[in-house]
């Protein structure tokens, strides 16, 4: 399937939620990611002669599936595809995929693999296709989701698994919370260079109101602490000796810092 030439558009919805929305040039089909809210997506689809095709879920929270039953009476060929693990909590789903499925896109020329990335919540999945990864609220530029359902192993587990895709992997996360987690970023690492650099630039494309995503694993891995969990600097200063007890202290710290 063809990676080239597909436009990803963020559609900015309630206070800092981004929908993903996937097209291309040449054809009048869109899949959205996590539509929260259907009349967003409605007006992008109207304002660019698109038709939704397909619908993507990553979890079952409400800010990224409240927008499923509107968007399936406007569009009631829409697929709308989902955890297998959350089907009891997700209405409107019509397909439901596990860890490791294959999802194809054909008339978007897309395939997506499926990855379970509990932590979030316990059946949250993640979709893939390189270089692109659409990964809900698991891993956000600079920070993690909470863990409303999972435990910090898990969380750790399914970071770490992220963590293994290329470099170049693209990361489209739901929140625009760039900024905020770049402060706490800075509070444990306060002598980290590319997270001050980064804090500059995301400071500047805000007052520009741009989005600070997508943003790159290499770049997460330079400036996310929950991806740094092997760094010295932060088992001395949580006193820990292992990444599995460092993520957890680091998100137990999160939990509770206030940018000041």
């Amino acid at each position: 399937m063809n990676a080239e030439n597909l436009t990803i558009s963020p559609i900015p919805i309630f206070q800092d939620n981004y929908i993903w929305c996937l097209t291309r040039p040449s054809q009048a089909a869109m899949a959205v990611v996590d539509p929260g809210d259907a009349a967003a997506v409605i007006d992008f689809a109207t304002s660019n002669a698109k038709t939704l095709s397909t619908i993507l879920i990553t979890h079952h929270h409400w800010d990224h599936t409240d927008g499923i039953a509107i968007l399936k009476q406007k569009f009631p060929e829409a697929r709308v595809i989902g955890p297998a693990y959350e089907a009891a909590k997700i209405e409107g789903l019509t397909e439901l995929v596990e860890d490791d499925d294959s999802i194809v896109l054909p008339e978007l020329e897309l395939e997506l693999q499926v990855l379970h990335v509990p932590g979030h919540t316990l059946g949250h999945i993640a979709y893939y296709q390189a270089p692109r990864l659409f990964c809900g609220d698991t891993l956000f530029s600079a920070g993690c989701g909470r863990l409303f359902e999972g435990s910090p192993e898990q969380m750790h587990q399914s970071l770490q698994r992220l963590a293994q895709l290329p470099d170049d992997t693209e990361i489209y996360c739901t929140h625009e919370y760039t900024l905020a987690n770049l402060a706490f970023a800075r509070e444990v690492e306060p002598t980290n260079q590319a997270v001050i650099a980064a804090q500059a630039e995301c400071r500047q494309r805000r007052n520009n109101q741009l989005p600070t995503l997508p943003s790159t694993l290499l770049h997460e891995k330079a400036i996310n602490p929950f991806l740094r969990c092997q760094e010295p600097e932060l088992q001395t200063k949580y006193g820990t000796e292992s990444t599995e007890a460092t993520f957890a202290a680091l998100r137990s710290a999160k939990d509770q810092f206030i940018p000041k």
